[in-house]
C-alpha cells in the first residue's frame, strides 16, 4: 500500500495541474422541484439497482462539483446507466446545478450503516485516498465525492468498475488496478462506516 500512496499522489499532482473543476453555482429551492424525478430511487433508504445488484447511491450532503460532472458524464455517454442517462438525457447545465445545489446542503451526522469488510484495516488503506478524498472521507474539495456515509456495495462496485475501465478516471483507474477485491471491501466498510457524511437528500 506504500507504494500504491506514493503513486497515487504523484498522480493526483499531475493530473490536478489539468483538470478543469466544475462548481455549482445553483439554486437550491429550484434544484428541489427538480429533484422530484430523482426521488423514487435516490429519496429511498436501502434502494438496490436490481442488476448488477447494489445499493442506489446517497446523495445528500454530496460535493456539488462532483455531482454536476457525474450528471455530464451520464448525459455524453461517458458513464453507462441506464436509468441515469434517461433522467439527463434532457436536463441543462442550469439543471443540474441547480439538483447539485439542492442535495449539497444535507448533512448525515448520525449514520448506521451495515458493512461487511475489515472497517480497521479500510481505514490503513484510506490513506492513499485522503488527499482527494479527506481524511474521514468528507472531500472538502467540490470536485472530488465525499465517501463517508455511503453505502458499502455501492463503493465496492466503483472501484471494481475503475478497475475493469468501465469508469474512466486516470487517477482512479490507477489507484483500483493495484486492489485486491479484499481491499475494495475493506476501503468501502471503512467510509461506510463513518458516522458523518452523506445521507438521503430529504426535507
Amino acid at each position: 500500500m506504500k507504494k500504491t500512496i506514493l503513486w497515487g499522489l504523484l498522480v493526483v499532482c499531475s493530473w490536478a495541474m489539468h483538470v478543469s473543476r466544475v462548481v455549482a453555482a445553483g439554486d437550491p429551492e429550484a434544484g428541489k422541484k427538480k429533484f422530484y424525478t430523482c426521488e423514487g430511487c435516490h429519496g429511498v433508504a436501502g434502494y438496490m439497482n436490481v442488476y448488477p445488484s447494489y445499493h442506489v447511491p446517497r446523495l445528500g450532503g454530496q460535493q456539488p462539483g462532483y455531482v454536476v460532472t457525474a450528471l455530464k458524464a451520464y448525459q455524453a455517454g461517458q458513464r453507462k446507466h441506464g436509468s441515469m442517462s434517461g433522467a439527463s438525457a434532457t436536463m441543462s447545465d442550469q439543471d443540474m446545478q441547480d439538483i447539485a445545489a439542492f442535495v449539497s446542503k444535507f448533512r448525515g451526522l448520525n449514520n448506521d450503516l451495515p458493512v461487511t469488510g475489515n472497517a480497521a484495516a479500510g481505514k490503513e488503506k484510506a490513506a492513499a485516498c485522503a488527499s482527494c478524498h479527506g481524511e474521514n472521507g468528507i472531500s472538502r474539495d467540490p470536485s472530488f465525492p465525499t465517501l463517508a456515509g455511503q453505502y458499502e456495495s455501492y463503493l465496492i462496485k466503483a472501484l471494481q468498475d475503475y478497475k475493469a475501465g468501465v469508469r474512466s478516471n486516470p487517477l482512479m483507474n490507477g489507484f483500483a488496478a493495484a486492489l485486491s477485491e479484499d481491499d475494495m471491501k475493506d476501503l468501502a466498510s471503512y467510509y461506510a462506516s463513518q458516522k458523518r457524511g452523506l445521507t438521503l437528500p430529504l426535507d
